[in-house]
């Protein structure tokens, strides 16, 4: 493998083709992918790609408007014999990773360091770390097919812009509805320390926009407060956070047993002696799946029109605009008994989590795919400076999608 510089400055690698066979080996190469969000991964895409095509499948592609990134989906085929057309399994990965700005790493981000018996590299628990095992297995997925033992199709989904929310799986899931495949569970292999999650909440992200009118703060009468105005609105986000938080429907199988409203950012005013004629703040909710959006969103919306009235009666250039900026579903157990009781089995651990953050679990239930996500590695180092994942979750991850891919075979 060796490494050079794009136009842009963004590292890269130009690979070779003589592909890696272990999943440490595939994580160190993926790892050396700059993915974060804001740049391509179609470099990472083609490499993939290429291999795929080695083993001789056939691989689809689909691309954000500005063709600079793209999913990929490919599917290692059942059998002569099989009893399951156009079904099987996904395993489900996303290719993108957050920024490393302002993190002081003790080692190289995009760079695989193994210190004892810790792998560290920017995505190496979230979660190249799974997309890495996935593809050890393809090659003996395919040895499966070869021989008609493969009784239920095998199909690999990665995706880009997972981090930014969740914006490639739902051209996956589209491009699967047009082809009329439909897959009959899927496995999402964000961290969860190989245990099986079977819900999480979903989230909406809101930004609220307060238009005031400005005016020297000697005259406060004749303006009106953008940011006192925001507060009081902040205000009532917070008491319905208290709110929701003691309903009787809460879900205490959650880490967090019930939705949560947080606001996140604010800004506004220029000086101190103007009346601030502009404040934003964002906000986000994060839903238990019984749970929706209007749930929070109509007494929000209620108390928008408050306010505004209020403001409006002083100046009618004022008001308040609220905007929805990103909208993931929440995952539901609702269909994935079945699913559950193959991963317990093979697991021999049948205890169900469910948890507070969001993944593309619930594109994938909304879309009628019974899905749980389990995966190498903790939730806890995602995101963080010098991330990293045990080596012994590889290993346990590559046997359990070992024992996964056994369960999908028949003898011959």
């Amino acid at each position: 493998m060796t490494v050079s510089t794009r136009t842009d400055g963004i590292p890269h690698a130009i690979m070779d083709t003589d592909y890696p066979s272990s999943s440490v080996d595939w994580l160190t190469r993926l790892i050396v992918f700059d993915t974060v969000s804001r740049h391509s991964n179609l470099a990472l895409i083609e490499d993939v790609q290429s291999y795929c095509e080695q083993l001789g499948l056939t691989v689809d592609l689909t691309f954000n408007d500005a063709k600079n990134k793209a999913n990929l989906f490919v599917t290692v085929p059942a059998g002569d014999n099989a009893d399951i057309v156009n079904h099987g399994l996904v395993l489900s990965g996303h290719t993108d990773v957050v920024p490393v700005d302002g993190q002081e790493w003790t080692s190289e981000p995009f760079t695989a360091t193994i210190r004892g018996d810790k792998l560290y590299g920017r995505g190496a628990c979230d979660m190249k770390g799974f997309i890495a095992c996935a593809l050890t297995l393809l090659p003996k997925a395919v040895q499966l097919s070869n021989r008609g033992q493969l009784r239920r199709p095998l199909h690999l989904a990665l995706s880009f812009d997972e981090e930014v929310g969740c914006l490639g799986a739902p051209l996956i899931l589209a491009d699967l509805k047009a082809r009329g495949i439909t897959p009959d569970y899927c496995i999402v292999g964000e961290p969860t320390n190989m245990a099986m999650v079977v819900a999480h909440k979903g989230i909406a992200v809101y930004r609220c926009r307060v238009h005031g009118k400005s005016a020297h703060s000697s005259l406060t009468a004749t303006g009106v407060n953008a940011i006192s105005y925001a507060s009081r609105l902040i205000g009532y986000v917070d008491t319905l956070a208290e709110e929701i938080s003691h309903r009787d429907d809460n879900d205490a199988l959650f880490d967090v047993p019930y939705s949560t409203l947080s606001v996140g950012t604010i800004n506004g005013g220029t000086a101190t002696n103007i009346v601030p004629n502009l404040c934003e703040f964002t906000f986000d909710y994060r839903n238990l799946p019984h749970m929706t959006q209007e749930d929070i969103l109509a007494p929000i919306q209620a108390k928008v029109a408050e306010l505004s009235a209020q403001m409006q009666a002083r100046a009618p250039e004022t008001g308040i605009e609220l905007m929805q900026e990103e909208s993931v579903p929440a995952m539901t157990d609702n269909e994935s008994s079945e699913l559950q009781a193959i991963i317990a089995a093979l697991t021999g651990d049948s205890k169900r989590h469910k948890v507070a953050y969001a993944t593309e679990g619930g594109q994938f239930t909304n879309s009628g795919i019974p899905t749980i996500i389990c995966g190498p590695g903790s939730i806890e180092q995602a995101h963080k400076a010098d991330e990293y994942v045990e080596l012994n979750e590889i290993e346990r991850c590559d046997s359990f999608l070992q024992r996964l891919l056994e369960s999908c075979t028949t003898d011959k």
